[in-house]
Parts: structure tokens; sequence; C-alpha cells
């Protein structure tokens, strides 16, 4: 029988087989809605030593994120929690604080939610919305510009710093932890940004699968002439002989954003991210075809999507 995986359980499960966005878009009376829920679970999302206040705002943060892919800014959130038996009540407190402190961050509603026992922590944060407009994976043009809002590579250094002791710098080590257990997001300038982006996704599970899922919706091919990264991520990969690629294309939980965005409205966009501070990287561009390939004068591969899958 052939080894189920993360999109095929998907298609089983959503039986018209249309879902092609992280966000769920709705009409509640006259006003169009959205929802997103987002899943963290201890033994494959949280790595040993990991703060109880940042799992609880990850959590959260992991539904955010695809609404910042979509230029929404949500207003509600509810919480549901599965937690061990011999859960202290201070852990419970760090996490109750956690959710507090991140919707406050947000300023989003925390209206409540749902607490069950199991076998380890599982949470679901589900948020809400209203929208007007907002940006789909199935809109790139041929002619657009592929860009991200910040560099790559660094959560997935953060990782083999933990999990596999990997040498750094003391500086590099700090960096890369806080963007791993602490992500932001660009929340309001996707917003800002909404009549500009042609398609978006977020990058939480890797840049190989975002930008393979953006070129496959939007039946182009996305070039890539441009690795999104800084000189650090370089030398870490360099010193610990780990291929810079699998940093940069696969590890996942950057939560930065990808989008295409044609060549008129770049300076529009360079000029919001000055404003929230936020440093664009053009990678590429889209053009007719099919597929994601990378190609800057030297080296050329095709970008296979190797990012984060469940049961893969």
């Amino acid at each position: 029988m052939k080894k189920l995986n993360e999109k095929k359980i998907i298609q089983i499960m959503n039986k018209k087989q249309i879902r092609s966005e992280d966000i769920e878009i709705f009409k509640l009376g006259n006003e169009q809605c959205a929802v997103c829920v987002d899943t963290l679970v201890e033994s494959t999302d949280i790595p040993k030593g990991s703060k109880l206040l940042d799992i609880a705002r990850k959590s959260v943060v992991s539904s955010l994120s695809d609404f910042a892919a979509k230029g929404i800014i949500p207003k509600f959130c509810i919480v549901s929690l599965t937690l061990p038996k011999n859960i202290s009540e201070k852990q419970v407190q760090e996490l109750s604080k956690g959710f507090s402190n991140v919707c406050k961050e947000f300023k989003i509603q925390l209206l409540g939610g749902d607490t069950n026992q199991g076998d380890e922590i599982s949470i679901h944060a589900v948020l809400f919305g209203s929208v007007k407009k907002f940006i789909k994976r199935n809109g790139a043009k041929v002619g657009d510009i592929i860009c991200t809002t910040g560099p790559f590579g660094y959560t997935s250094s953060a990782l083999e710093i933990i999990m596999n002791k990997k040498k750094s710098t003391k500086v590099f080590s700090i960096k890369s932890k806080n963007l791993f257990f602490k992500p932001k997001l660009q929340l309001k300038f996707s917003h800002e940004c909404v009549n500009f982006i042609t398609s978006s996704m977020d990058s939480s599970d890797g840049l190989s699968s975002c930008l393979n899922e953006l070129s496959n919706q939007s039946k182009k091919k996305f070039l890539i002439t441009k690795i999104p990264t800084n000189n650090d991520v370089i030398k870490f990969s360099e010193k610990n002989k780990i291929s810079l690629n699998k940093l940069i294309f696969d590890g996942g939980e950057e939560f930065e954003l990808v989008f295409t965005i044609m060549p008129k409205n770049l300076k529009k966009i360079h000029t919001l991210a000055k404003k929230y501070k936020i440093n664009i990287f053009e990678i590429g561009h889209v053009s007719k075809g099919k597929g994601v390939f990378f190609d800057d004068g030297d080296n050329s591969y095709k970008i296979k999507d190797k990012g984060w899958q469940h049961f893969r």
C-alpha cells in the first residue's frame, strides 16, 4: 500500500480538492471572513530546552503567519490545549502568559478555548478576521519579480546547533536561536502591500516547498538567480561542512513571506519595507513554463520540494 503523505491526507479530507490556501475565506451574512488553524505538537515541533512562553507564542504565530501571507489582519483567537497529566501549575501559568502576551503584541482578542488531557503538549490556535481583499497563491505573472521579506538559513542553523551540537560563534548562536524561538512577523507590511503583491505564501515549511507551491499554483516557472541569505550563514555552513542549499531551501521555520510582484511596483514595496525595517531580497523572476530552477550564471539546477512535510 502506498504510504500517505500530508498533501494526500489533505486531499482525502477535502473531497472537492479545491483547497489551495492555508486560510479559508467564507461569508457570514454580508461580511467576508477568514479563519485558519495551526497545530503545534511537542514531539514534532518543540526541541528540548524550549521555554513554554516561547512555545505558546509560536503556536499563535504559526497561524498569524498564514494571515500575513494573505495580507489579512486577524482580530480574534481561540486556543485548544492538550496537556499531560504531570504538567505543573507553574508550566500552565507560563503557557497562559505566552498566549496573553502574543495576543497583546498583535492586538488580537483571545476569546477562550478548550483543554484536554493527553500524552504530550499539543496546541491548536484558531484565528478569525474580516477581509475585503486578500493575496492568493496562484496570481504570479510572467515578468514578476520573486522576493522574500528576509534572509534564510538562521532557523535551520539554530536546529543544527541545538540538536546536533554544531559549532558557531556566540553571536551567531544567539541570533539564530532568537529567530527560531521568537520569529518575527510581517503582518502590517503585507496588509499594506495587498494591492501590489500578485502571489504570496509564508515560508514556515521551507523555501523550496514555498517556491514549488507558488509555481504549481500559478502554473509558471520560477527562476531563482540569488540565494537569500547573509555571510554569517555561509560561514556557518562552511565551518560545519553542511550544505548551504539545505540550510537555505529546506530548513523551514523562518515565517518570512515569499511573494511575487510586478516590476513597476517594486519601488512601492521597498518604501513600505523601509517603513517597517524589513530587508527585501529580490531573488529571481517568473517566466513561462513550470518548475523551480536556480541559475546564477555559474551554477544551475532544479530546486526540488524538500521542505518539511508531515508523514514524509
